[in-house]
């Protein structure tokens, strides 16, 4: 007896369960054919349902009687002509690019090939692919958020950090052992206080789209750790999830989100909109490929072959209406249906891409700042990718934060004692107003970071000159070479005390720059406690504990120096520009916002700024300049006047501290040379001895209790 079915609706696109059945809809353009199959519990076929209707290019079709829990994918027809970018094959099963839920995950054999082994990419492989492919799962989207709502937290009050769920909480002593690596760990008590006694405001979670691992790296006993290589840009992960059962996944996910915001943390997403997990044209027909592969992918000239600006192998088409549209579906469903504040786009640069060029107007842009959802949650690009003219820093337009990674290049650069320019670090260290001001955009649109998840941990950034990759199987060929490190003497562990001490200072340097510089910091999750990778720069593949977060053997003294320094600069209203330092006097104020000193106590002259061994000076912040400004508002915490000194040369130097003018009196809160530093009360006028790669932090005394008047 054959099942009823009705037309269905063209939209939303994906299976929507309404309680009594479910509708499903497909979008492709160059199709014949489309059918609907069917899998019971145990991923076997029950059923395939021709789909007959369609509007436009959206196949639909409802089936009464199914719900949640239903296993689904496609088969879809059409021309198999790889040489001019048709790759269609009825015998592949495949991932609906809106499904919500993905079951199970890829068996990697010869069936997921659109042509045959061993041959090219040309000829036609006739094996079915479904007992190797993940079941879409049909789900039910209610869940009580319990009045749950987004955070807003101000861009100029955010501190990001950048976690792995399972790197963070797989060997966390606190969490139990069976919800470690998940989003239940996540969201556990233990983890969350690490966070909170911290004072960050924001996760920025490492790929958790549904993704896919990569054969070559199962052969060697490897996997895709990272995640940048997705197939579901609607479905979590769900080898993070500790319940696997039905729509699971994006309960115990939304779980974790609510925890987060009940603790006052945001929760960004790296997102991976820029290619997908099938590769060139010897991948895999998962998906994209076999519903459309001339609609999804950019294509060369010759179209049997792929543009890749990615060095993944494909670049998704977002010149196209269709595909444009799954991404801004996709980033509406996590903003609405799963709560997510905001989004770091990978690759970024990709997306802007109209022809071959990067551009600032694309349509991309035009689209998100026009959307009403998305427009309005924190948006952070990674400003780069492989192609020619990828290196997009401080062009993207307003609205939009990015990795600036010119911060993170002369920042390493500086502390190392590489060739670097006391000129560009105070650029930096303000905002870097040369790359953002002049489009109107904010200090905050510079997100600054000494390290990331891509490249050396802060330990290792100190401890070695050159890469050591070689448990990648790449023959440590993989990976950045040129790191701005320094090994401070010698490279990897040694038990030299001097060299110990030195490494242990430039990582407090490092932080403390971080998180004294205006802009949005970024810490990534362990650098705080010494975390190291042995080297590996590059451990896209190491799920294991090169990567995991060793809470057993944790840097105890630089963790408290991290909560430390950042209750300091969270607690001080310079610390929290909304607008630009004007390095002027303000109505109202005796003083600059921000003035500029040599070791003697005079202004930087024009000289200074432009010698090449210029290696120190003192940076004064003032906040009764910045509150008169407008500059400042909505602060909480104290409006001291705050005098930094940056002594990056290799040997003391001592500083004369400002004329009375800036405050008679200081206190020194911090100095990275002392670990068991206590506050000490200067005058003006009066002398600090700061040693050789050290940064000095002091306080003005007398303002302690004012109150802000923005």
């Amino acid at each position: 007896m054959s099942r009823r079915t009705y037309p269905g609706v063209p939209f939303p696109l994906g299976a929507t369960w309404d309680g009594k059945g479910v509708n499903f809809a497909l979008y492709t353009e160059n199709a014949t054919t489309v059918t609907l199959c069917l899998f019971d519990g145990n991923e076997k076929e029950t059923e395939r349902v021709k789909i007959t209707e369609h509007t436009g290019y959206i196949w639909h079709i409802y089936l009464p009687g199914i719900g949640p829990g239903q296993l689904y994918g496609y088969y879809v027809d059409g021309p198999h002509d790889p040489a001019n970018g048709h790759r269609f094959n009825a015998n592949k099963l495949l991932i609906d690019p809106n499904a919500k839920v993905l079951s199970g995950h890829i068996k990697w054999d010869s069936s997921l090939y659109g042509y045959q082994a061993g041959s090219d990419d040309l000829s036609f492989n006739e094996e079915n692919s479904a007992h190797a492919i993940p079941k879409c799962t049909v789900i039910n989207p209610s869940f009580d958020w319990e009045g749950d709502t987004l955070l807003k937290t101000p861009w100029h009050k955010t501190i990001i950090y950048e976690l792995h769920v399972k790197g963070f909480t797989q060997l966390h002593p606190d969490i139990p052992e069976h919800i470690r690596g998940t989003y239940a760990g996540l969201a556990h008590p233990a983890a969350i206080e690490h966070l909170t006694d911290l004072g960050i405001t924001a996760v920025e979670l490492m790929p958790v789209h549904y993704f896919v691992d990569y054969p070559w790296l199962a052969e060697k006993g490897l996997c895709n750790y990272w995640g940048y290589n997705t197939i579901g840009f609607f479905a979590p992960a769900n080898r993070y999830s500790h319940d696997l059962k039905d729509g699971a996944p994006v309960r115990e996910f939304k779980n974790m989100v609510k925890a987060l915001h009940e603790a006052g943390i945001e929760v960004i997403l790296d997102v991976v909109f820029n290619h997908t997990g099938e590769g060139n044209q010897m991948g895999p027909t998962l998906s994209f490929k076999g519903i459309d592969n001339a609609m999804y992918y950019r294509l060369a000239d010759d179209r049997r072959y792929y543009n890749d600006y990615t060095g993944t192998g494909n670049t998704l088409n977002t010149r196209l209406p269709a595909v444009l549209r799954l991404i801004m579906d996709s980033l509406r469903y996590w903003i609405v249906e799963m709560h997510i504040d905001g989004f770091r786009f990978d690759l970024a640069s990709t997306l802007a891409r109209e022809l071959h060029e990067v551009n600032a107007l694309s349509s991309f842009f035009n689209i998100i700042y026009q959307d009403p959802v998305i427009s309005q949650v924190k948006l952070i690009a990674e400003p780069w990718d492989i192609g020619e003219g990828g290196y997009q820093v401080g062009n993207f337009p307003p609205g939009w934060s990015e990795w600036n990674g010119k911060y993170r290049d002369l920042m390493r650069d500086i502390w190392r004692g590489a060739d670097s320019s006391i000129a560009e670090f105070a650029e930096r260290f303000a905002g870097s107003p040369d790359l953002y001001q002049e489009n109107g955009r904010r200090p905050y649109a510079s997100v600054n970071f000494i390290t990331a998840h891509d490249g050396f941990t802060l330990a290792d950034l100190v401890s070695y000159n050159d890469k050591h990759n070689e448990a990648n199987g790449e023959d440590n060929k993989d990976g950045e070479s040129n790191n701005r490190s320094w090994n401070c003497g010698a490279e990897g562990p040694t038990d030299d005390a001097e060299i110990l001490r030195l490494r242990s200072r430039q990582q407090r340097n490092l932080l403390a720059t971080l998180f004294l510089s205006l802009g949005v910091p970024m810490l990534v999750a362990g650098d705080e406690m010494g975390r190291t990778q042995k080297g590996n720069n590059n451990a896209y593949c190491q799920d294991n504990e090169i990567s995991w977060i060793d809470w057993q053997h944790k840097d105890e003294k630089l963790l408290a120096f991290t909560q430390k320094l950042i209750r300091l600069t969270s607690g001080l209203s310079v610390f929290h520009h909304k607008g630009w330092f004007l390095g002027k006097k303000i109505r109202g104020s005796s003083t600059e916002d921000i003035a500029w000193f040599r070791p003697d106590g005079a202004d930087m002259t024009e000289e200074d700024w432009n010698n090449g061994y210029t290696r120190s000076l003192g940076i004064y912040l003032g906040a009764k300049a910045a509150i008169s400004s407008g500059n400042v508002k909505d602060v909480p915490g104290t409006n001291d006047n705050v005098y930094m000194i940056f002594n990056t040369y290799h040997e003391n130097i001592t500083f004369t501290l400002p004329a009375e003018r800036y405050g008679k009196e200081w206190v020194k809160v911090m100095d990275t040379a002392d670990d068991d530093a206590h506050e000490q009360v200067l005058k003006a006028g009066g002398t600090v001895e700061a040693i050789g790669r050290s940064v000095v932090v002091l306080v003005n005394k007398q303002r302690k209790n004012e109150k802000s008047k923005g």
